[in-house]
């Protein structure tokens, strides 16, 4: 039996603590359910990370990263309007094929707003880096258009929105929402 290294199994820790995380929720998630997915003891997990909320904020970090790679793969070597819905598409496939990216996204959302409340704001400072990084990811193929940019990630929160609350594809909130459908809209116009 080959034994993992110690940079795998804190790859195999992001990992499982991403599906806990991202079902539980930073304060509904313990490192026992964790050290338990990944087959390691407790006292083990802690050598890899010095506690819950490092392992969450590798977790939402990867989130993040994972997120913004998926849309810069996506928009490489278009611009404007082909990358708009090229990095939509992306972005849908991701959440539909990866729904636990989703939720762990809105988990980040509700620790940050947690912790900030108490007066921690290790988290919001870490998850605001990534929400920029992740901003210039889409506005650099829109042209640096600072509105396209915005409308972009605002119909992106909301779609994350409604299939958080479980609004299946065929209801009928989405009708309009769709940055692709408005993409096909302006293409029939022009």
């Amino acid at each position: 039996m080959v034994r993992m290294s110690a940079e795998e199994r804190r790859e195999s820790v992001v990992r499982a603590a991403t599906s806990e995380f991202a079902r539980g929720g930073f304060y509904g998630t313990s490192t026992e359910a964790i050290a338990k997915r990944v087959g390691v003891s407790q006292p083990y997990l802690f050598r890899l990370f010095p506690g819950k909320k490092a392992i969450f904020l590798a977790v939402a970090e990867r989130c993040l990263q994972d997120t913004r790679r998926v849309l810069e793969e996506a928009s490489e070597g278009l611009h404007g309007e082909e990358a708009l819905h090229a990095m939509a598409v992306a972005y849908g496939r991701l959440i539909a094929e990866q729904p636990e990216k989703l939720q762990m996204q809105l988990q980040v959302y509700v620790a940050v707003a947690a912790a900030e409340a108490a007066g921690d704001h290790e988290f919001g400072e870490m998850v605001r880096k990534g929400w920029l990084e992740l901003w210039d990811a889409v506005r650099v193929p829109l042209g640096g258009d600072v509105d396209e940019t915005t409308s972009f990630m605002a119909y992106g929160m909301l779609i994350n929105t409604l299939a958080g609350m479980g609004f299946p594809p065929e209801h009928r909130i989405w009708e309009g929402l769709s940055v692709t459908t408005r993409f096909h809209r302006d293409q029939e116009e022009a």
